[in-house]
């Protein structure tokens, strides 16, 4: 991708790639700007590497993990805690309760914020999620259970309002 001819192949893969990259970095970090930073961050290392994907699973793989290091890093960088509150429009959802639960996967503790997230709105496998992760598979599936539990927890105590 580092060709001038290659911009084309730029533009497609921020298409492709930019929404779940800020998606998964606000579920990380829970502010926009930074999620900008993520996102520039990682394309910026995509072009850099200019790596050869075995298809296109490996490569959203890739840029998964490149993301969840990336949010990883500036938490720690920044060790700081202050947020801006979420924009209630990053998901689409069809309906106002499915607004509602994006909003409460989002005020889900850290560790379980990323496997529900990869498991229900990407689309991901257990399997798939703990070599993104990098975690056992036992421990995305007990994240996966605890984030549930959480939700659940909360749909009923009616938090979502």
């Amino acid at each position: 991708m580092r060709r001038p001819q290659d911009k084309d192949a730029f533009a497609t893969k921020y298409e492709q790639y930019g929404n779940m990259i800020y998606k998964l970095s606000l579920v990380y970090l829970k502010n926009p700007e930074d999620c900008d930073d993520i996102l520039q961050e990682v394309f910026i290392r995509l072009l850099r590497k200019g790596l050869e994907f075995k298809n296109g699973e490996h490569e959203k793989r890739w840029i998964i993990r490149i993301t969840v290091n990336c949010c990883i890093d500036m938490i720690r960088k920044n060790d700081r805690h202050n947020t801006l509150p979420l924009d209630e429009n990053i998901f689409k959802a069809e309906t106002p309760g499915e607004q509602d639960l994006a909003k409460l996967v989002f005020q889900l503790p850290g560790k379980l914020k990323a496997p529900i997230h990869l498991h229900y709105y990407e689309g991901y496998k257990v399997k798939e999620i703990s070599r993104i992760l990098e975690i056992s598979s036992s421990a995305v599936k007990m994240r996966l259970k605890r984030g549930r539990e959480l939700l659940k927890l909360q749909l009923e105590e009616g938090k979502y309002e």
